[in-house]
């Protein structure tokens, strides 16, 4: 509850520092919640006055004059007159066009992509989660090397960790996969650990956390793309018969393979499910959040009685909706692990007569 109250403080914090810059115009509603769900070449922890404190991160960068490392903090806080924010050696952040938002190289007046591994926000926050999924793992493993089977059950963090674990590979994994599960289970906990702490880190509103990396399409991607492949590799041959010559009648795939067709599109239909799945759910959470502290900001010119009605019932719902985020964070890690584990254990099934 502690850290809902700060999070929300510091939404609005931000929201009224933003609602001062518009200089008495509309509050940019949009503009505040994307800022907030968007990855960026800076960390911005907070506003203060018309300061804004940002933890500047490196630029990574490689273009037609070789590498270039430097900080992001190089960059000019605002755009210019043709919307770039300038930086050294001729490159700019695009902040409109189809560039918006990355590195470009300014050219003869035209927009260049380098090729760019610069470390984002996103990505310095996922670094410090895999810390984090790290000492999980580690700290509980050392406890096993000094204590036996026999030994009482750990209490506290390992406890608790031991309990998850054993949970979703019992209730989840071996259900699902069926015979062989072992070998599955180390990459499918890992999964559920990595969302599950990527989820929780993501509701803090300053660093360490405050990154939305499971509500960025790039890492969902990923995710699923490494469920694609073991579930393709771990595919039976009655799993590949079923996708391309199944047991319908022969007008359904003979001369026109509709079935098969069918069959085989299913196979990267569920994956993009699992992409879209856990990308949606988290980011909307964001959004919603957000959204719902902005009320307070939009009733402000509607009068006092309408301001301080909505006040209440905005704080209350963003309670509930961060309280009941908490709660998805879980879920969301335990669906992609239950999917993943249901995908794995259809491929490998096979003809009961064998």
């Amino acid at each position: 509850m502690r850290k809902t109250i700060i999070f929300i403080l510091a939404l609005t914090l931000h929201v009224i520092v933003a609602s001062a810059a518009e200089e008495g115009g509309a509050l940019d509603t949009k503009g505040i919640v994307l800022d907030h769900i968007k990855d960026s070449y800076g960390w911005h922890v907070t506003d203060i006055g018309n300061k804004s404190i940002v933890i500047d991160l490196p630029v990574i960068i490689k273009s037609s004059t070789g590498w270039h490392v430097f900080s992001s903090g190089r960059f000019a806080h605002e755009a210019d007159a043709e919307g770039y924010r300038q930086g050294p050696d001729g490159f700019a952040i695009a902040t409109r066009g189809d560039n918006a938002g990355k590195i470009v190289e300014l050219t003869n007046g035209e927009e260049v992509v380098p090729f760019d591994i610069s470390i984002t926000k996103t990505v310095a926050v996922m670094f410090i989660d895999v810390i984090l999924l790290l000492l999980c793992i580690l700290i509980p493993a050392r406890w096993y090397r000094h204590h036996k089977a026999s030994d009482p059950a750990p209490k506290g963090f390992t406890g608790l960790i031991e309990m998850l674990i054993t949970y979703v590979n019992d209730e989840i994994i071996a259900p699902a996969i069926g015979k062989g599960y072992e070998k599955y289970s180390p990459y499918l906990l890992t999964c559920f650990f990595f969302i599950f702490v990527c989820n929780l880190m993501g509701l803090m509103p300053f660093p360490p956390g405050g990154g939305n990396v499971t509500g960025n399409i790039a890492i969902t991607f990923f995710l699923a793309m490494c469920t694609f492949f073991i579930v393709q590799f771990s595919g039976s041959k009655h799993y590949w018969k079923e996708i391309f010559w199944p047991e319908v009648p022969i007008l359904l795939k003979c001369p026109a393979p509709i079935i098969p067709l069918i069959e085989f599109v299913g196979i990267f239909t569920k994956p993009f499910a699992l992409m879209i799945r856990l990308f949606a759910n988290m980011m909307a959470g964001h959004a919603i959040a957000l959204a719902l502290m902005c009320i307070i900001f939009l009733m402000a010119s509607k009068g006092i009685g309408m301001l301080v009605g909505m006040t209440s019932v905005s704080i209350l719902l963003s309670v509930f909706m961060m309280v009941l985020e908490c709660l998805v964070c879980f879920i969301q890690s335990m669906v992609f692990t239950m999917l993943s584990a249901t995908f794995i254990g259809l491929a490998r099934t096979v003809p009961e007569e064998e």
